[in-house]
């Protein structure tokens, strides 16, 4: 006599079955739709561009590719995009520069270089240190006891690595050229230790 109601019963639940059924079926299809359509549109990264922004103006000093000082200049910022300095440096170069990498000790072609000239930011061509201020630190990395100009370099506080340093960047660009420390020789007592890729020597004629 109880057949009726279980009957119904088992009726009910596989109806309810099937109403879930449906709708997790229809949920996933929903998802997926939503998911292939937003992988299809989404930015590839190459294709992602630098911020659209006015660039601030900046001063700096110019000099003569003989290190002459040839007055202070006023000009814009250099911003650019990632596709852009890929294409105009090369990969360590954009690596250090532009994601404050840093090329091993002993390895740059400036780290032992003694002649006379004048170090340009690879970025921008910016004057930034003058061999009159290179001494050997024995660090493996190009040492200056200080910028040619103070106003063209920027000096940031860099707490990567569980360290606290004072990172160095070029001001006109941004390019991150290295780091300084308070173990350098006299007159300043600074050791402004500099990757290689980040320069490009000008040699005095």
């Amino acid at each position: 006599m109880f057949e009726p109601d279980l009957n119904q019963r088992s009726s009910d639940s596989a109806s309810s079955n099937v109403t879930r059924r449906g709708f997790l079926i229809s949920a996933a299809t929903i998802a997926a739709g939503i998911y292939a359509w937003w992988s299809m549109n989404k930015p590839h990264p190459s294709e992602m561009k630098a911020p659209a922004q006015k660039p601030e103006d900046v001063t700096v000093v110019e000099f003569s590719n003989s290190g002459e000082r040839t007055g202070v200049a006023h000009m814009p910022k250099i911003v650019k995009s990632e596709s852009e300095w890929r294409q105009q440096l090369s990969p360590g170069a954009f690596d250090i520069t532009r994601h404050d990498d840093t090329e091993m000790a002993f390895s740059g072609q400036y780290w032992n270089l003694h002649d006379s000239g004048l170090y340009r930011c690879i970025c921008c061509d910016t004057a930034l240190f003058d061999s009159k201020t290179k001494f050997d630190s024995g660090t493996g990395w190009p040492s200056f006891w200080e910028p040619v100009a103070q106003e063209n370099v920027e000096e940031i506080r860099d707490t990567t690595f569980g360290m606290v340093r004072t990172a160095v960047d070029c001001r006109r660009c941004d390019a991150h050229l290295g780091h300084v420390f308070p173990d350098g020789p006299k007159p300043t007592g600074l050791r402004y230790c500099i990757n290689s890729a980040s320069l490009r020597f000008v040699k005095s004629v």
